[in-house]
């Protein structure tokens, strides 16, 4: 009788099998946070300590595996912890024959993943022990105990969880519940909340909010501190140098949390991020937390901290920043510049948005560069800026016209109506979905529980209702969004109050280009263009507020006449004309009369460009007359012959005569042409200079020039002063030649 075991341990050693002593004993270890590890240290001893209990009721010590994976870890979900995944692994494999735990709760306090593990160890025999004794999952009464444990454990957790959340929810209402404080104010050891010490902290704050009301967006004001070089302090918040302050350079995000957090207007706000379940994602912290309304915020107190700036300003900037976030997603932002259709340009082609190049000679273009940029393509297309701007502002204006802007407020009109017919078949849609998915619901609920073929067919049919509701619901949100934005009584009144002086406010020397986009924007929702090739032919879609497209074609300036969409033809006419021995200037006149046009800017055909396109079409022009040959002296030539002799374009000569590289003279009447004067040594002085790399003509040039400028400015009484002057530069000539 001496050696007669305990009642609870002949009682536990029933349920123990031969079976589960060749398999693994499992203690399970886990602690909720990692201040539980390091505060709660005897708990942690406790459940280690259930190797020896393990021991005791018959497994080898190299049988027994302790999992401590999961310290620091809540047992509310399996997501993240490996220890608990490796658990079930293991059992599932038939490894384990006792999992041991100091309570149930620290398995798993969420009611999925307890009777998950549940039917797995009652599937493969594997018992489950605590301090108040074994169990077996696969008996129904220990499995009804397990289920109440694991209950009480969720509810345990809830309880927990709600006494701590209503706790600082308490709190907060009142205002006092503590929480980190942004760059610009300190919290003292009181508690109270005050302005940064630091002067230069406060004025770096006040500046930004200055410069955000002056400029109007993000990017601006980071700009603006970028190029002036200006920082921003923030007090450290944690480590051995918490409290101290650094001084960072600006960036977007810390800009951002400064325009939106409501400390900075003297309020107290609780509940600005929130938990959202659907956004949780297994190995990431705080990703469930998303931002809210400011209507759906727990707490918001004015008045209860030092303000920057007043409450009114800080909804002014948030309503700025949503604007912002408007124009950049749907119209595109404005932006500076002289373009004005930056942000409302869509590329026809590939359907992107279109970007600007600007160039301090040539202007600016409207550029399509996104399949470059992101895919490494080629361009889509480009067009000059101000061509495109001069046509959509016609076009605005004509659209602005009393006329049509009645015709304007009257097709919107209609398209109102239209829209509320359409509502109202939208509406009766619903009402029909939600009266069949309603109807469902009778059905499913008064069938009688026996007959469960019947329930499973009413549920399945329930189901698909509502589906078909619910997609029904989305496609009439999705219909609401595309329809064009409605006009008052008040802004047509307005609008036709305005619409006569509309053109002499645009062109008022104070308007600014900005207020001119912003113009465009009020009546413009995108321009899309499509280019013809190389050619200078460019297909124009205007898409109006309110759903009206303009659609037109304009022209481009293009670098070449091969580039021309009528080339062909205007060759062929060349020919014609050259057959019946016209002159340049009559061949330029007739094709310009035909509608013929030139590429880049010009308007009109010149002589000059006929000439060009005859010698390149191998067409002989007509003889000069006697008279002008006879206006010519001795080894003088026409500036466009002794081009074509020195092969290079007349425009290059041109050029040399402006400068005064050439000796040359100009007609003085009637035709005022230039004639150059180059002997043989001077054709042949040109044509080496001509072959000269750019660099080294360019000096040549320039020598020769202050020579010429010099021997120019000489008065009749030559003087030593300029001699000398003319020697250096002769020097500098023949140092050149040198070199």
């Amino acid at each position: 009788m001496k050696n007669r075991k305990p009642e609870s341990m002949e009682w536990h050693s029933q349920k123990i099998l031969p079976q589960h002593l060749d398999r693994l004993a499992v203690v399970y270890v886990r602690q909720s946070t990692l201040q539980q590890v390091l505060d709660h240290q005897e708990s942690t001893r406790l459940q280690y300590g259930l190797v020896e209990r393990a021991k005791a009721w018959g497994w080898q010590r190299e049988r027994i595996l302790i999992i401590d994976d999961d310290l620091g870890k809540s047992g509310a979900t399996a997501q993240g912890r490996a220890g608990f995944q490796r658990l079930v692994a293991e059992v599932g494999m038939g490894h384990v024959g006792l999992i041991l735990g100091i309570e149930m709760s620290r398995l798993a306090r969420s009611c999925k993943d307890w009777h998950q593990l549940l039917e797995i160890c009652a599937l493969f025999g594997t018992l489950i022990a605590d301090l108040d004794g074994i169990y077996d999952p696969s008996h129904y009464n220990d499995r009804l105990l397990l289920g109440l444990k694991g209950t009480m454990s969720e509810a345990e957790l809830h309880v927990l969880k709600q006494r701590l959340v209503q706790g600082k929810l308490s709190k907060a209402e009142r205002g006092e519940l503590e929480f980190g404080v942004p760059t610009g104010y300190v919290r003292r050891s009181s508690g109270e909340v005050t302005f940064d010490p630091d002067e230069q902290v406060q004025q770096v704050i006040r500046l930004i909010f200055r410069k955000f009301d002056e400029l109007g967006t993000l990017n601006a004001v980071l700009r603006y501190l970028v190029d002036h070089q200006i920082q921003i302090g923030v007090r450290v918040k944690s480590g051995l140098t918490k409290g101290e302050l650094e001084w960072h350079r600006p960036n977007r995000t810390l800009l951002q949390n400064i325009l939106k957090n409501p400390m900075y207007a003297g309020a107290y706000a609780y509940g600005r991020r929130q938990v959202d379940p659907r956004q949780k994602q297994a190995g990431r912290l705080y990703c469930e937390r998303v931002v809210v309304d400011p209507n759906d915020w727990h707490v918001l107190l004015h008045d209860r901290f030092p303000a920057y700036i007043s409450w009114q300003q800080h909804q002014h900037n948030l309503a700025q920043l949503k604007s912002n976030r408007i124009c950049a997603e749907e119209l595109g932002a404005s932006r500076y510049g002289s373009s004005l259709l930056v942000g409302l340009l869509v590329c026809g082609k590939c359907g992107c948005r279109m970007s600007v190049n600007y160039h301090h000679k040539q202007g600016y273009r409207y550029v399509c560069c996104r399949q470059a940029v992101d895919y490494g393509g080629e361009r889509c297309q480009s067009m000059s800026g101000p061509t495109l701007d001069r046509f959509v502002v016609e076009q605005a204006m004509e659209a602005l016209k009393p006329a049509a802007l009645e015709l304007s407020l009257a097709a919107a009109t209609a398209l109102e109506q239209e829209r509320i017919e359409l509502n109202r078949l939208w509406q009766q849609r619903l009402e029909r979905a939600a009266y069949e998915a309603d109807r469902a619901k009778r059905h499913y609920q008064l069938v009688e529980p026996e007959n469960r073929l019947v329930a499973r067919h009413l549920a399945s049919e329930w189901e698909a209702k509502l589906q078909a509701q619910q997609q029904l619901q989305e496609e009439y949100e999705r219909f609401c969004q595309q329809q064009p934005r409605l006009l008052s009584d008040a802004q047509r009144q307005t609008i036709r109050q305005l619409a006569h002086n509309i053109p002499v406010l645009w062109h008022a020397t104070t308007t600014t280009n900005n207020q001119r986009k912003d113009l465009l924007r009020q009546i413009l929702s995108r321009v899309i263009i499509d280019a013809q090739g190389d050619s200078e032919q460019v297909q124009v879609t205007l898409e109006w507020i309110g759903g009206t497209v303009t659609c037109a074609g304009i022209r481009r300036p293009v670098g070449k006449l091969t580039q021309l969409s009528n080339y062909p033809q205007l060759c062929e006419r060349l020919r014609e004309l050259a057959a019946q021995d016209m002159k340049p200037k009559q061949i330029a006149q007739q094709m310009n009369s035909e509608g013929f046009y030139p590429p880049k800017r010009r308007a009109t055909f010149k002589a000059e460009q006929i000439q060009n396109l005859m010698r390149h079409l191998g067409l002989k022009p007509p003889h000069q007359s006697t008279a002008e040959r006879d206006n010519l002296e001795a080894d003088e030539w026409w500036l466009t012959d002794l081009a074509r002799m020195l092969n290079m374009s007349t425009v290059t000569l041109y050029s040399w005569i402006r400068r005064g590289w050439v000796k040359a003279r100009q007609q003085e009447h009637p035709s005022r042409r230039w004639i150059i004067w180059a002997d043989s040594a001077e054709i042949e002085r040109l044509r080496q200079r001509r072959e000269q790399p750019i660099g080294a003509a360019t000096r040549q040039h320039w020598l020769d020039y202050q020579k010429s400028r010099l021997l120019n400015s000489k008065s009749a009484d030559l003087s030593t002063k300029y001699d000398s002057k003319i020697d250096d530069v002769e020097g500098m000539i023949d140092i050149n030649s040198c070199n």
